[in-house]
């Protein structure tokens, strides 16, 4: 399970880095191309925060954490090798979009190292909704971080449900 974990990093780095690649040698920062008109555009941003444009001057931060937070999953992955593919499976898509993104941050952009991240999928049909522009990475951190939290909700569910059992059969 392991190696299966390190392929889907594998997979989303390659991924990612791939399409950020294919933006920066094709469009100039702020070059926005229509794909589906009035939906969907590919706009060429470097996003020097967080997913989505979010907390965009405490770029630091993400310097510090995000190494931190990769090396953790990496790190629980490694020691207690969950039973479950639905802990592994997420877990290693957060890392590996955490790890794409760190890349940009390290080396790309318009200025080398600059700290940013080069975003570039825009969904434009709903403006006064949603307004970010991002990239592959953040979509594989977002998706990897829903399905654990569905998982571990399911899980709660029913570890309180094994709970009720058993108190009620210790009643009985």
């Amino acid at each position: 399970m392991l190696l299966f974990s390190f392929l889907i990093m594998l997979g989303v780095v390659v991924l990612d880095q791939a399409t950020k690649w294919i933006v920066m040698l094709n469009m100039n920062v702020g070059q926005s191309v229509p794909f589906i008109k009035g939906i969907f555009r590919f706009t060429y941003i470097e996003n020097p925060g967080a997913s989505f444009g979010s907390f965009d001057e405490a770029r630091w931060v993400f310097m510090i954490i995000s190494p931190v937070m990769i090396a953790g999953i990496i790190f629980y992955l490694i020691k207690y090798r969950p039973k479950q593919k639905l802990i592994w499976i997420p877990l290693s898509m957060i890392a590996g979009g955490g790890i794409g993104n760190m890349i940009d941050r390290l080396f790309y952009g318009e200025s080398f190292g600059n700290g940013k991240v080069v975003d570039f999928l825009d969904f434009c049909a709903f403006p006064n909704l949603w307004q970010w522009v991002f990239n592959v990475a953040d979509s594989f951190v977002c998706v990897g971080a829903g399905i654990l939290f569905v998982y571990l909700i399911i899980d709660i569910i029913k570890d309180e449900k094994n709970k009720k059992k058993t108190q009620k059969e210790e009643n009985e």
